[in-house]
């Protein structure tokens, strides 16, 4: 078992350098954003993004897991029909979306609500689609093979390049939030062209129509649980800027960001997550690893949540130039709502977690109900609770649907390829979070959250790990090994 895990560690380790680096340094353009735009221009652009990320689901229709699936158990013969089938009808159809969509971009922006100013951004957002989706496949292909040293360097050469042009193009041509577009587009169609020795090595000129009809018939039904998933991420936005304004979006927006230290986590385990499962799925003890990875995850999710939790806002505020903050001034009201974020992603991970089982039983139909229970949720508790707690009503949202989502997936995944998993170290371990959060509010909100008291809270949950058994002397051995490399 230890030799899988650190399989599953290596892969996990190797995109965790590339995503953990290309979202740092894409997280430096928050204090960037937030001490140059005003709050409502960074509203604005987040708003864009967030529409970037729904239109994504229709141009990707739930190809790219039908393809992860196929390929995963293709033989040698058919590998070449496996990727030149998908990557091929994704192009057509990505293609003729993006000329349809820039022949009615006057009426998209309407529809939108875009100010006229930015009428022009739609344009660019279109062409982010067409360059992101054609290289999708390409990038799902490194994955599979387990040529994660290449996915890494193409991903971190993109994000270097899309942090240099923002600062460029924004400081020395003073050209605002369209700067972040055209940087992205720029970024975007390096990596599309980095990938081309990749795409001649395994395509050939030819759609086998059998074998796209399978991929539709697995990966449609991800188009409506993508959108789920995706109201899941971002519903929030529209609905806040409805109620709100543009202002107050970006707030919140730049505050949710900074959950990014529990997001670099949840999405490093899940790109190594799914070829790690699929591949080891008939291994003789394939459920007695998968169940350990589940604690392994939830006991490091928790560690890093207490440490970003207990002192995010003293990193918010550090000064770095001249009374620039890491958030900008204008910001900071919004930081509270961190801690809720990161417990959302949490709870994010474990979803990923239960995928496996209806991933190796080919149930994937369960999707869409399981998601779509989980966007329900998140749009009815945003409509209820912003008009009350305004963002933190949001996040708290975001934190219900994935509890709810990860319980529904659980429960659904259980039916078809039950795992024995340690929820007698999962649970107290969650409960341990739980209570953590609720006495950091109190304090938080009775402004008695000094750092006497955040150290108590750190060394009192570590103590509570071992007190109620939620880590042990024979885990911290197999986790060093692991890191170590040895057996």
């Amino acid at each position: 078992m230890i030799e899988k895990l650190k399989e599953l560690s290596k892969d996990t380790a190797i995109y965790g350098i590339s995503t953990m680096l290309g979202r740092f340094l894409g997280f430096l353009l928050i204090p960037f954003y937030t001490n140059v735009f005003s709050t409502a221009d960074y509203g604005i652009y987040s708003y864009l993004y967030t529409i970037i990320g729904f239109m994504n689901v229709f141009y990707i229709y739930g190809m790219d897991a039908a393809f992860l699936k196929f390929a995963s158990i293709s033989s040698e013969e058919e590998k070449q029909d496996t990727f030149s089938t998908p990557f091929l009808f994704i192009a057509i159809t990505s293609i003729a979306a993006s000329l349809i969509l820039l022949t009615i971009k006057s009426k998209v922006s309407i529809f939108l609500d875009v100010p006229d100013i930015y009428t022009h951004l739609i344009v660019y957002m279109i062409i982010i689609l067409l360059l992101d989706t054609i290289a999708l496949i390409p990038f799902s292909g490194l994955r599979l093979e387990r040529k994660a040293k290449k996915f890494a360097m193409i991903k971190t050469l993109n994000i270097i390049i899309n942090i240099t042009l923002n600062l460029v193009l924004i400081l020395k041509y003073k050209m605002g939030i369209e700067a972040i577009f055209i940087s992205n587009i720029i970024a975007s169609a390096f990596s599309l062209i980095a990938l081309i020795p990749e795409i001649i090595r395994r395509i050939k000129p030819k759609i086998n129509f059998v074998l796209l009809k399978r991929l539709l018939k697995f990966g449609l039904p991800y188009l409506p649980a993508s959108l789920a998933a995706m109201m899941v991420q971002m519903i929030d936005v529209p609905i806040l800027r409805e109620m709100t304004n543009d202002s107050t979006v970006g707030i919140y927006r730049a505050n949710y960001k900074m959950g990014i230290f529990m997001l670099l986590f949840v999405s490093m385990f899940q790109y190594a997550w799914q070829p790690f499962f699929l591949n080891n799925a008939k291994e003789k003890n394939a459920k007695d690893i998968f169940s350990k990875v589940l604690t392994l995850f939830v006991l490091t999710s928790s560690v890093i949540w207490i440490f970003v939790t207990l002192f995010i806002d003293n990193l918010a505020m550090i000064e770095f130039f001249k009374g620039k903050t890491i958030i900008g001034k204008d910001y900071l009201v919004g930081i509270y709502i961190v801690p809720v974020i990161l417990f959302a992603y949490m709870f994010h991970g474990m979803y990923v977690n239960f995928t496996a089982g209806l991933y190796i039983e080919e149930k994937t139909n369960y999707f869409p109900v399981i998601t779509s229970i989980g966007a329900a949720v998140n749009i009815a508790s945003n409509f209820l609770l912003i008009p009350v707690y305004g963002i933190m009503g949001a996040a708290i949202s975001t934190l219900a649907s994935y509890l709810v989502m990860a319980f529904s997936i659980f429960l659904v995944t259980n039916k078809f390829y039950k795992i024995k998993y340690e929820f007698n170290r999962i649970i107290p371990n969650l409960l341990l979070v739980l209570v953590t959060i609720i006495i950091y509010y109190y304090l938080y909100f009775s402004n008695q959250l000094i750092m006497g008291y955040k150290m108590i809270l750190l060394v009192g949950f570590f103590f509570s790990l071992y007190i109620f058994k939620i880590i042990n002397k024979n885990e911290v051995l197999t986790a060093l090994q692991i890191i170590k490399g040895k057996k």
